[in-house]
C-alpha cells in the first residue's frame, strides 16, 4: 500500500474539502451566514495569494461565491487609492475575518511598506494590521512571513520585518508555509466558519495540516531507516544527506502534494528545504549539501 493510500492519511487530506463542502451546504440552506473576509498583503511577494488563485478543489470563484465576502485585498480589488482603503473603514465596525500574508515592516515607523493612503495620509501595513487585527473575529497568518517573519526576515533583514504574532496582542491561527497550501487556508477558514478555532498545536498551527513530520509520511522513509542515502540529485533514495529538511517539518505535503494534487519536492527528487517549518529561511540553510561523510 503506497502511504497516500492509507485511510488514516486519506481521511486527513480529505478533511478539508469535508469542511469547505459543509460550508457551502449549510449557507446554502440559509444556516449559515457569509461572513466579510479581509486580506491583507503586507511585506512580501505576494506569493500565498497567488497560490490561493491557483486552488483547483475548491477554485477561487468558488471561495469568494460560496464561502465568503472578500471585501479587500491589496492585488485583486478593482478600486485604487482611498476609494479601495474605504472598503477596509466600512467593513472594521463590522464582523470580518482577518488573513494577512508578509511579514510586518517596522523600520522607520513601518515606512518600509505602505499599503495605501487615507485622508491624504500613507498607511503602513503595521498600522493597518494593528487596526484591523484588535477589530478582527479571528486572525489568520498566511505563509511563512506573516508567521514567523519567513524570507522578508531573512538576514540582514533591513525592513526589520517581524511575524504579525509580534505586533498583535491576541491569539493569531498561523499557517506556515511559502506559499501555504490553498487547502490549509480554505480548510481552516472553513473550520472558524462552522466550528470556530479548529485544535491548534503549541505554536498556534492547525493539527489537521501540521500535525505529522514530512519525514513520518514520506515514501523513501525506508531508505532511511536502511541507511540508503542519495549521493546526488536524480537519485531515488532518501535525501537526508543532501539536505532534505522533512524530518524537522511538519505538515502534510507528502500525501496532499501540490499543483492539483499531482507532485511535491521529494516527489521530483528535490530535498524538501523546510519552508513550513519555523524558522526558514535561515534556520533551514544550506537547502543542499553533498557532504555525504
Amino acid at each position: 500500500m503506497k502511504i497516500s493510500e492509507c485511510p488514516v492519511n486519506k481521511l486527513g487530506v480529505s478533511a478539508a474539502q469535508k469542511l469547505i463542502d459543509r460550508v457551502v451546504a449549510e449557507a446554502r440552506k440559509g444556516r449559515l451566514k457569509k461572513r466579510n473576509l479581509v486580506w491583507l498583503e503586507a511585506t512580501g511577494c505576494s506569493g500565498n495569494i497567488i497560490s490561493l488563485l491557483n486552488g483547483s478543489n475548491p477554485d477561487f470563484r468558488y471561495f469568494i461565491r460560496d464561502m465568503v465576502n472578500l471585501v479587500y485585498n491589496n492585488s485583486l480589488m478593482a478600486s485604487e487609492g482611498e476609494a479601495a482603503f474605504e472598503h477596509l473603514v466600512r467593513v472594521s465596525t463590522a464582523d470580518f475575518i482577518l488573513a494577512v500574508e508578509g511579514a510586518v515592516a517596522t523600520k522607520d515607523k513601518g515606512l518600509y511598506n505602505v499599503i495605501g493612503n487615507w485622508k491624504g495620509k500613507p498607511v503602513t501595513a503595521i498600522d493597518a494590521v494593528r487596526w484591523l487585527g484588535e477589530r478582527a473575529a479571528h486572525v489568520i497568518a498566511v505563509g511563512a512571513c506573516a508567521t514567523h517573519g519567513g524570507p522578508s526576515a531573512a538576514k540582514p533583514n533591513p525592513s526589520q520585518s517581524v511575524s504579525v504574532q509580534s505586533v498583535l496582542k491576541r491569539k493569531v491561527i498561523k499557517l506556515p508555509g511559502c506559499p501555504c497550501h490553498p487547502d490549509w487556508f480554505l480548510g481552516t477558514l472553513a473550520h472558524l466558519l462552522l466550528y470556530g478555532q479548529p485544535l491548534l498545536d503549541e505554536f498556534d498551527r492547525p493539527l489537521m495540516f501540521y500535525g505529522t513530520l514530512i519525514h513520518d509520511l514520506c515514501p523513501r522513509r525506508s531508505f532511511f531507516e536502511k541507511g540508503i542515502f542519495a549521493e546526488k540529485l536524480g537519485e531515488k533514495t532518501c535525501m537526508f544527506k543532501l539536505g532534505c529538511r522533512g524530518p524537522v517539518t511538519r505538515v502534510d505535503c507528502p500525501v496532499r502534494q501540490w499543483n492539483d494534487y499531482v507532485n511535491w519536492p521529494i516527489g521530483d527528487d528535490t530535498p524538501c528545504i523546510g519552508c513550513a517549518q519555523f524558522g526558514f529561511p535561515d534556520a533551514m540553510e544550506p537547502f543542499i549539501s553533498y557532504d555525504i561523510t
